[in-house]
C-alpha cells in the first residue's frame, strides 16, 4: 500500500476505484490520473503513463472543451442505477452523455472546470484537463463561513446521493482523490473546510475508509464527526439512497459522534465497553484469605510468585494447580524448569492421593492400582498439560516464550505455571542479568495479553541483610532478584515466607503468604497461612485462633 499511497500523494490524483484483474477484488483497484495503477487488496502495481489517456474505451471527442461545452448545455440527467435524480446530478453540474458521466472540478475564482473525471463504459475512468489545483467536487456550491457543518464523501455519486437526500439543505462535497487521497485533499482545501464549524465524514464502511478518517484527523481532528455507516443498509450513501433508508442516514448525520484518536474512547464508547460482556475470572485461590485480597485471577494477568530458595513454591502451585483442575474446566499447562517430568506428574498425584508418593516411604507404590487410579484422575482428561523442560538446561528466553505461547495457542491452556524465570539468568549464559529478565518479564506481558491467558511465573528472591529467607525474613518488591521489571510488569506480586530452620515444628512447617502488589484491587498485605503436612505432602489453610483452639 505504501507504493500506492506515495504514488498519490506525491505525483497523481485517484481517479477511481475499480476490479483487480490479479485477485479478483470488486473495488480495491486505484486508477490515478498519470495512468499507474495499485491494488489495495493484492498490492499489484502498475506503471502508466504520463499522460492522462489511461483508458482505451474512449470514443468520440474526448477533449477538455468538448466536456466543458456539455456541461455549459447543462447536459446532465438521472442516473438510474444509483436512484440519483436528474436534478441533483444537473445542481452538482455532472454531465451526461450517453454511457459516459463526466463530474466537473473547479479552481477557485474560475467560473467553468478545469477538469473532468469521466467514467465511461464498462468503469472505465480517465481524466481530462488537470485536477492539481482543483477543490473538492462540489466545492464551487458553498461559500466559505456561510454553513455550520458540512458533509465529505469519498466519491462523487456519494455527495449527489448525501444531497439529494438532504434535499440539498446540508452542504456535502467529495475528496477528489477517494479514501488513499483524504490527507493530501484536506491539506490542499484547508481554507475552505477550516470555514465549517463542524466537518462529518461519510467514509465508506471498510478499512480504506477508517484509515481516511486518521489521514484527516492529521489536519482537522478538533472540527470532525463521524457518520458511522451500517454495512447491513450499505457502505456508502448511494447504497442507503438505492435502499430507501434515507432516515436512517439522516439520524446518523444528527449523531454523528466527535472524532476521538485511537486510543481515546468517546463517551458512547466507553459505554458500550463498560456494559459489553466480559470474560468472568478463571477461577480462585485454594485459600480464603488469598482471595479476599485478590478475587481470584482474572484473563491476561501476569502473577509473580517469590520466596526464598527451598521454602515451598512448587508445593504451593501444585495445590493451586490441582484445585483449578476440580473446580474449572480450564485446561491448565505447566512448566518445571528445575525438575524432572516424572516428579511433576508424581508432584500433582501426591495432592490427589494426599500422600507424597515420590517419596520411598510411601505406602502407594509405582505400578500399582491405586498408583495408577490416581494417574487417570489427574492426566486421563488431559486437562492438566505437562511440558519437559529438563533436557533444556540452557534454555533461551525465546525458547521458554515459545513453549509458553505453544501450550496458550496450541494447546488451548488458560492457566500456565511457568517454575522458574530467574533460571534463565542463571550462570550468566545471558550476560547481564537484568537485561535478560527484562526481557523475558516484556514478552511474557505480551503474551498474556496477546493469549488472554493467566501465567502464575516463579521468580527467586535477592538475598536481604541480615536473618534471611530461609529464617523466615519478610519479602518485599525491592528484593525481586535482578530487575524492577518483574514489579513493574506483573499485576500480582505473591510473597511467600517460611522460617524452615525454626525448631518448633508448626513454625518450620508453616508458610506466611503477602500480597505484595496488586494491580486489581489495591490491597495488599498478610494473605494467610498455609500448614505443611509431611505424612499428607498437603497444605492447609488455618488462623491463628485454629491453633489456639487445638491446643486447648
Amino acid at each position: 500500500a505504501n507504493l500506492g499511497e506515495l504514488k498519490m500523494d506525491t505525483e497523481s490524483n485517484l481517479v477511481s476505484k475499480g476490479p483487480c484483474d490479479e485477485c479478483g477484488s470488486s473495488d480495491a483497484n486505484a486508477t490515478y490520473d498519470d495512468g499507474h495503477t495499485y491494488c489495495f487488496s493484492c498490492e499489484t502495481h502498475r506503471q502508466g503513463s504520463a499522460s492522462p489517456t489511461l483508458t482505451t474505451e474512449r470514443s468520440g471527442d474526448s477533449s477538455h472543451a468538448r466536456f466543458v461545452s456539455l456541461w455549459s448545455a447543462r447536459r446532465g440527467g438521472a442516473i438510474p442505477d444509483r436512484a440519483l435524480t436528474g436534478a441533483y446530478v444537473k445542481k452538482y453540474g455532472v454531465v451526461i452523455d450517453g454511457d459516459t458521466q463526466a463530474y466537473p472540478y473547479f479552481e477557485e475564482g474560475k467560473v467553468e472546470p478545469v477538469a473532468f473525471k469521466v467514467r465511461g463504459p464498462n468503469k472505465s475512468f480517465h481524466v481530462v484537463g488537470s485536477t492539481r489545483e482543483a477543490g473538492l467536487f462540489g466545492q464551487q456550491k458553498y461559500g466559505t463561513g456561510d454553513n455550520q457543518k458540512i458533509i465529505i464523501t469519498e466519491g462523487e455519486l456519494d455527495a449527489i446521493a448525501a444531497s439529494q437526500m438532504f434535499e440539498g439543505k446540508v452542504p456535502v462535497v467529495s475528496l477528489k482523490g477517494g479514501a488513499a487521497g483524504a490527507g493530501r485533499d484536506f491539506k490542499a482545501s484547508y481554507q475552505f473546510l477550516d470555514s465549517f464549524k463542524e466537518i462529518i465524514l461519510c467514509f465508506d464502511a471498510d478499512q480504506a475508509g477508517a484509515d481516511a478518517v486518521e489521514k484527516a484527523a492529521e489536519v482537522f481532528a478538533g472540527k470532525l464527526r463521524i457518520m458511522r455507516l451500517d454495512p447491513a443498509i450499505g457502505k456508502d450513501a448511494c447504497d442507503y439512497l438505492k435502499a430507501g433508508e434515507k432516515k436512517a442516514f439522516s439520524d446518523l448525520y444528527w449523531s454523528a459522534s466527535q472524532y476521538t484518536p485511537k486510543g481515546i474512547l468517546s463517551k458512547d464508547e466507553l459505554w458500550e465497553r463498560l456494559n459489553a460482556e466480559r470474560p468472568d475470572k478463571l477461577g480462585d485461590y485454594p485459600w480464603e484469605a488469598l482471595n479476599d485480597l485478590t478475587y481470584g485471577f482474572r484473563p491476561t494477568e501476569l502473577i509473580t510468585v517469590t520466596a526464598g530458595s527451598g521454602l515451598g513454591k512448587s508445593s504451593i502451585l501444585r495445590e493451586l494447580v490441582m484445585h483449578v483442575k476440580t473446580t474449572t474446566s480450564n485446561r491448565i499447562g505447566c512448566l518445571f524448569m528445575e525438575e524432572s517430568v516424572e516428579r511433576t506428574a508424581e508432584g500433582f498425584m501426591g495432592v490427589d492421593l494426599s500422600t507424597p508418593v515420590h517419596l520411598p516411604t510411601s505406602a502407594v507404590k509405582r505400578g500399582s492400582e491405586e498408583y495408577k487410579d490416581s494417574f487417570n484422575r489427574v492426566f486421563g482428561d488431559e486437562q492438566l498439560m505437562i511440558m519437559d523442560a529438563s533436557f533444556d538446561t540452557g534454555a533461551t528466553v525465546d525458547a521458554v516464550v515459545a513453549r509458553v505461547r505453544f501450550m496458550a495457542k496450541a494447546m488451548d491452556c488458560k492457566v500456565i505455571i511457568l517454575d522458574h524465570i530467574s533460571i534463565l539468568v542463571s550462570g550468566g549464559q545471558h550476560g547481564d542479568e537484568r537485561k535478560a529478565l527484562d526481557e523475558i518479564m516484556t514478552k511474557l506481558r505480551t503474551l498474556t495479553q496477546d493469549t488472554g491467558i493467566v501465567l502464575f511465573a516463579v521468580s527467586h528472591l535477592k538475598r536481604p541483610e541480615g536473618k534471611g529467607h530461609e529464617e523466615g525474613a519478610a519479602t518485599s518488591v525491592a528484593q525481586l532478584r535482578g530487575s524492577a521489571s518483574i514489579a513493574q510488569l506483573s499485576d500480582f506480586v505473591i510473597g511467600l515466607e517460611r522460617n524452615g530452620q525454626a525448631e518448633d515444628p508448626v513454625e518450620r512447617n508453616t508458610t506466611h503468604m503477602r500480597v505484595l502488589k496488586n494491580r486489581f484491587s489495591g490491597i495488599t498485605g498478610p494473605a494467610g497461612h498455609l500448614l505443611y503436612d509431611n505424612h499428607t505432602g498437603r497444605l492447609s489453610e488455618f488462623t491463628p485462633e485454629d491453633l489456639a483452639e487445638e491446643a486447648l
